[in-house]
């Protein structure tokens, strides 16, 4: 099992580059008044709570598959990081879209949040999940762990950008250059761990 300080540093870099966009939704609902700090918070952890629920779980699925087979999974956030580079070749980025909730109480605004960061966490699963299969039993709940804090960090760091307006458009503009660049790290590195670049080769 490699270093703890080793295992934080990598989930800290996946979480983070999985979740650079929903740092800008997160700001969108803290500035809107039909949502408190508290309703955007829960949502939050509950969509996140959710991503890494179905990840953790198909990654179990996994275990039954040779190690080798399941780190073609790692083609997973390489298509996703090149997809990202493509829309940004063809100046194609989308505009999230948040659901305006005025009236529902308490349980429908969190709800919509967590709908909003499931909706936008499809390919954060394709990346945990192949995170997760390459991973010890031990690792997995270490990650965890560092999502949580993350998460936690991630709320704090959206409700400062709407305290902070000037500074939000140009992490906004450079961001999204970096995150592709990231995830087909992330890719390589688990083709590389799994031994599946030898499959591949053959």
């Amino acid at each position: 099992m490699e270093s703890l300080v080793a295992l934080i540093g990598l989930a800290i870099v996946v979480f983070a580059s999985t979740n650079i966009d929903d740092a800008f939704v997160l700001a969108a609902f803290f500035a809107d008044k039909n949502f408190s700090a508290r309703d955007v918070v829960i949502g939050q952890y509950a969509g996140v709570t959710t991503l890494y629920a179905v990840s953790a779980i198909a990654a179990v699925i996994s275990l039954i598959i040779p190690s080798s087979y399941i780190g073609l999974l790692g083609l997973a956030p390489i298509a996703i990081g090149a997809k990202k580079l493509l829309n940004l070749w063809h100046s194609n980025e989308k505009e999230e879209k948040l659901q305006r909730v005025s009236s529902t109480g308490v349980r429908g605004r969190r709800l919509a949040v967590a709908a909003v960061t499931m909706a936008n966490g499809g390919d954060n699963i394709a990346v945990y999940t192949a995170l997760f299969a390459t991973r010890s039993g031990c690792d997995v709940p270490a990650i965890g762990i560092v999502f949580a804090v993350m998460t936690g960090l991630w709320c704090l760091a959206a409700h400062w950008l709407v305290n902070h307006r000037a500074l939000g458009a140009p992490i906004r503009h450079h961001a999204h250059r970096v995150v592709p660049v990231v995830l087909i790290g992330l890719g390589i590195l688990i083709l590389i761990r799994t031994g599946t670049l030898q499959l591949l080769k053959l």
